[in-house]
């Protein structure tokens, strides 16, 4: 009975701390006020639970003088749902304050306690903004809302609304990252937006910034006037080319409500009316200033520019014949993280390598992308053997101190075992099993039987030596071909080369089904890796070494014409950026893979072996 009751008691313990937490969970204490006031206005401070508490501590307020409060209150709210009907309470405390100095201010946390427990609100922190000088000459001191100078009734002048193009670098490197924002400043109430057109930017490349579709408007001192603000387009852009290049101007349409000059009775007296005025908006064309980057450029120069770390690893350094290693390349930092070429690794000849898989895990940043890029390198050695993979080397252009440096990975020193006979050479073989004919049952012959001559012998036949002289040539003639196909298999780069063309074409049937499905990122990287694998198994050459220049050289010494060689330096330079262009059409993207075919076919004729 006493372990009964010392059970019960343990029970009711656990079940009123349980529900203690769960209510101390559900508890909000919140504080509410504007980002940014003026100076000399008043706005309302609010702190506001969810739950009645008790001894409600103020913060200690500096900056702001109070006019008023704390005001407590309580507001409930009832919510039928389905029949079910729920009750929400809130209760705060308020207070009227005014702006005494500009600057930016924070308002310490305030507490209370609710339920036994001590809780804390957030901190605040305000902006205060010097007075707008229109109001202050026009002499209208009214505590609400802003006031400026007279104007020509429904008409909206071009201090009272308009467009900026703001960036946040006018000075830059090729391939640095900077953004360009345009912000909508207005003193009147926006009725509706019509047409926007915004600039195309060309020589960027483009990368567009997410903005929240329910932005607050916020408050901005510019030019002497507080105007309120939203930001309607932010985008990160990444020159692709030096020298002085130009941000055109966008247009965009606003209807404003302003006063008509026409007042209408009311029951306290009259009420002006307001008229609806459509405005076109022009923003500011902006100029940026790119510069080259030094010459110097090492030879592991990786097409990136900004600030970034190396992290390499390896998943194992031990290993047996046709098992299956990966090397890993972790670039992060901020730049132009979607624009880095990958860091050439030199894998043992023994190794046979695929095309590396990269993951982008990437956020815009005011410099550009910041984030991780992931290159992944999957190799499979063929024999054993002690093998050495050399360090690999990623270089990089630093924005901050204006000069290239260089980062390494440790070199890989792979022991390899003698591997599984019964596994195969390649991932994509399927293993072949013996098939066994076995005939349990034979029939009896039922026809009527042949009789031959005891005259006409078989041995010293023609039959006779036929049997033995065509299986023999038979038997020869597969010798000298197996001889030959051994030499083939054995000559890797001549069955590349024969199966060069094959491989193309097959790249581009993938590349094919993205343009069907408009997939215009994997469409350019499938067709760029059809050119680029064309290349280097027509030309023997490892794609890790592959390069213009020695593509270039190469065809010029199969005596291909430079027209045609001109063709496919095009195709490559419209692929590469096109990836990142914008607004790149379905037309556009047919047109480049009919090009790509028929490049290809011209090629084959004149490189065929």
């Amino acid at each position: 009975m006493t372990d009964n009751k010392l059970n019960k008691t343990i029970l009711f313990i656990l079940f009123t701390l349980f529900f203690a937490g769960a209510n101390a969970q559900s508890v909000t204490f919140r504080a509410a006020a504007p980002n940014a006031v003026v100076k000399g206005e008043n706005f309302r401070l609010q702190f506001v639970a969810n739950k009645a508490g008790k001894d409600f501590r103020e913060p200690e307020i500096k900056g702001f003088k109070i006019l008023f409060g704390p005001v407590a209150s309580e507001n409930s709210v009832l919510q039928t749902i389905n029949g079910k009907t729920t009750s929400q309470s809130s209760y705060s405390y308020t207070y009227t304050l005014m702006a005494e100095e500009e600057g930016t201010f924070t308002i310490p946390p305030a507490s209370i306690t609710i339920g036994g427990s001590n809780y804390q609100s957030n901190a605040l922190q305000i902006k205060v903004l010097p007075p707008d000088k229109k109001a202050q000459s026009s002499g209208n001191n009214s505590g609400g809302g802003e006031a400026s100078a007279p104007r020509p009734s429904a008409t909206v002048s071009a201090d009272d609304a308009f467009i900026r193009a703001i960036i946040s670098k006018n000075s830059i490197y090729e391939q640095e990252g900077f953004s360009v924002t345009f912000r909508f400043y207005t003193t009147l109430d926006v009725v509706n937006f019509g047409k926007i057109e915004f600039p195309e930017f060309e020589g960027f490349m483009v990368e567009e910034v997410n903005l929240p579709t329910n932005q607050q408007l916020k408050l901005e001192h510019y030019n002497g006037r507080n105007y309120f603000t939203a930001d309607l387009k932010k985008s990160l852009l990444f020159p692709q080319r030096s020298g002085k290049i130009s941000i055109p101007s966008g247009e965009i349409e606003v209807v404003f409500s302003v006063p008509s000059g026409r007042r209408v009775p009311t029951f306290f007296g009259s009420q002006e009316v307001m008229a609806e005025v459509k405005k076109a908006m022009v923003t500011n064309p902006v100029s940026i200033n790119v510069l080259p980057l030094p010459a110097e450029k090492p030879d592991s120069y990786a097409n990136a520019v900004g600030d970034f770390s190396f992290k390499p690893s390896i998943s194992t350094q031990q290993l047996r014949a046709n098992d299956p290693i990966t090397l890993t390349m972790e670039i992060s930092g901020t730049g132009n993280l979607k624009l880095i070429r990958n860091p050439k690794v030199e894998f043992p000849s023994n190794f046979e390598s695929y095309d590396p898989t990269v993951t982008n895990t990437l956020n815009p940043a005011a410099n550009g992308l910041s984030g991780t890029r992931k290159i992944e390198y999957l190799a499979i050695p063929r024999y054993e053997g002690s093998y050495v993979i050399p360090p690999v080397q990623f270089s990089y252009f630093d924005t901050a101190s204006k000069s290239y440096k260089t980062l390494s990975s440790p070199e890989y020193k792979i022991q390899v075992a003698k591997g599984d006979p019964s596994k195969t050479s390649s991932s994509n073989y399927v293993n072949q099993q013996d098939v066994k004919v076995e005939q349990d049952i034979r029939f009896l012959k039922m026809e009527t039987p042949e009789f031959q001559s005891n005259n006409n012998f078989f041995a010293g036949s023609l039959a006779y030596w036929l049997w033995y002289v065509v299986p023999a040539i038979i038997l020869f003639i597969l010798y000298l071909l197996n001889k030959k196909q051994a030499r083939e298999n054995a000559n890797i780069a001549l069955t590349r080369t024969k199966k060069a063309n094959k491989m193309a074409i097959k790249r581009l049937k993938a590349a094919k089904k993205y343009l069907k499905e408009n997939n215009k990122e994997k469409f350019y990287d499938e067709t760029l890796r059809a050119l680029w694998g064309y290349f280097s198994d027509k030309l023997s050459i490892p794609v890790a070494k592959l390069s213009r220049e020695n593509i270039e050289a190469e065809l010029s010494k199969y005596g291909i014409s430079d027209s045609l060689i001109a063709e496919f330096m095009n195709i490559l330079n419209i692929c590469e950026f096109a990836r990142y262009a914008p607004g790149e059409s379905t037309a556009a993207m047919d047109n480049l893979y009919n090009e790509t075919l028929g490049a290809i076919g011209k090629m084959e004729s004149k490189l065929k072996k």
